[in-house]
């Protein structure tokens, strides 16, 4: 009995893995839209076309098979967990498959690239200047799919009895409105309404139109994938800066502050925890890397803050468009990026990290330990922080649990630092390559490269694949994969 309930959880989790077959499958269909303008590009097409229709041929035989309606089969949030990165692993794999079939790419190298758009990183190893550009599109839409999350991707269109398991394994714990289908439906209006608000910016300030598409949609997922070598600098341009600036902001920020924003909550936007910790963040960070980096390496004072500005801003969201190289950046300047980019992002938004609302937590609960030993014995003092949602009473619990997290970060951190300096890399590129990957940032110290070797590139792709979708989420639905393995052949109770 327990044994088939086991495999029917198993069915589903197979079944729904099949659907995100299905919109991986179909969302390759949509760089073909723009064919017509660039004809030559035939290989490209013939490759995303043999592979879309095998994805979904695949999916959609497995959606048949597995997904039984009658079954009334709940997934539990380890399950969903195991369903994501099942999920994942699909997803990159597909994702892959026509970089190598174009023969662009090896399978090392189209993996590292499909994780690298999947995971909102932005590291490639792709020369953007010789892609064709329907691979540069194909490359910004594996960044849409990844930024709004596959799981969330797929509950805003399929919501079962097993929606909260999914949404909670994507890392998403804040609720946008009273049920999950309507919060997945809101966080997907809210991010093509930025996307599309994006491209409109860019091109009425002089950008082409398929960069702007492309800009738009990395600015918005925090992605950072460029369709030029230099980035957003090589538009030398004021305006189009400030409103990347913008899209990475709303990028990085949580989506259930979002709908407080859209609901013209503004008072109760402000006092979210996370927003003033992020505000904070740029009001130290940015003026102490212009002061002690840019101003020495820019004879204009305007130009070292608008380099400072945009860089940080770029670290801190987790998206790596960049303005400038940072060869010529110093020590400290580097450092300054590194540290950013391990804090990271919003939680509950499209931004990779250890998140601006763990971190704020961490140094609030620092405080609070503080008061306790300055507060009378007597005086008993409940704190809390402020989500989207209200206040939020903090207990010893999640804290403990945060700790927990951003323990298991540092340590991979480490872990893959070694990894890149035993590969003969310096302790500056190596630090700042992996907060990087592990933030899903995508700034470069020119470590990732097509020439890099093979076993890097797969750290990396590791860090990134671990990086966003949260260790522990991981970690459990491998443990739950070993744990149900052992339950099956008859060595554990279930």
């Amino acid at each position: 009995m327990e044994n088939n309930i086991l495999g029917k959880k198993y069915k589903y989790i197979l079944g729904y893995t099949g659907i995100i077959m299905m919109i991986v499958g179909f969302s390759m269909f949509t760089p073909l839209l723009v064919y017509p303008i660039y004809p030559a590009e035939k290989i490209e097409v013939f490759s995303l076309v043999i592979t879309a229709v095998c994805s979904v041929v695949l999916g959609f035989g497995a959606k048949k098979l597995f997904l039984k309606e009658n079954d009334n089969v709940k997934l539990s949030i380890q399950e969903g967990g195991v369903t994501v990165v099942f999920s994942w692993i699909t997803a990159v794999i597909i994702c892959a498959l026509p970089f190598v079939i174009s023969g662009q790419l090896n399978f090392v190298q189209a993996v590292f690239e499909a994780v690298s758009g999947l995971t909102t990183t932005g590291l490639s190893v792709v020369n953007v200047e010789k892609t064709s550009n329907i691979f540069l599109l194909w490359r910004s839409v594996m960044q849409f799919l990844g930024g709004a999350g596959l799981a969330v991707i797929m509950l805003s269109a399929i919501i079962g009895p097993n929606g909260v398991g999914l949404y909670n394994a994507e890392a998403r714990s804040d609720r946008l409105m009273p049920n999950i289908k309507k919060s997945t439906k809101l966080i997907m209006i809210i991010y093509v309404g930025y996307i599309i608000g994006g491209i409109i910016l860019y091109i009425l300030f002089g950008m082409p139109w398929f960069d702007a598409v492309n800009h738009s949609i990395a600015a918005v997922s925090t992605g950072g994938f460029s369709t030029k070598t230099a980035s957003i600098g090589y538009y030398e341009s004021v305006s189009i800066e400030l409103i990347t600036i913008i899209l990475m902001i709303l990028g990085t920020i949580n989506f259930a502050a979002h709908a407080v924003l859209l609901k013209g909550k503004i008072k109760n936007f402000c006092r979210i925890g996370e927003i003033r910790f992020m505000t904070l963040l740029f009001f130290i960070s940015i003026p102490i890397t212009f002061y002690f980096c840019t101003i020495n390496l820019f004879e204009s004072v305007s130009k070292a803050w608008r380099v400072a500005a945009f860089e940080i801003v770029s670290a801190v969201s987790t998206t790596g468009f960049s303005t400038v190289g940072y060869g010529n950046w110093n020590g400290f300047g580097a450092f300054m990026l590194i540290i950013v980019m391990i804090i990271g992002g919003g939680s509950g938004s499209t931004a990779g990290g250890m998140k601006h609302y763990r971190v704020y937590v961490l140094l609030k609960s620092l405080w609070w330990n503080i008061k306790s030993f300055i507060l009378p014995k007597r005086i008993f003092k409940q704190y809390y922080v402020i989500r989207p949602e209200g206040k939020y009473y903090v207990n010893d619990k999640h804290i403990n649990e945060i700790s927990s997290i951003i323990t298991v970060y540092l340590s991979m951190f480490v872990v893959c630092v070694f990894i890149l300096l035993a590969h003969g890399y310096g302790i500056k590129e190596s630090m700042f390559e992996i907060a990087s990957c592990l933030s899903t940032v995508g700034l470069s110290m020119g470590v990732t490269s097509p020439d890099a070797p093979s076993f890097v590139l797969i750290t990396e792709s590791a860090a990134m694949f671990m990086g966003r979708l949260e260790f522990i989420v991981v970690f459990y639905a491998f443990l739950k994969i070993i744990k149900d393995m052992r339950f099956a052949f008859g060595k554990e109770k279930f």
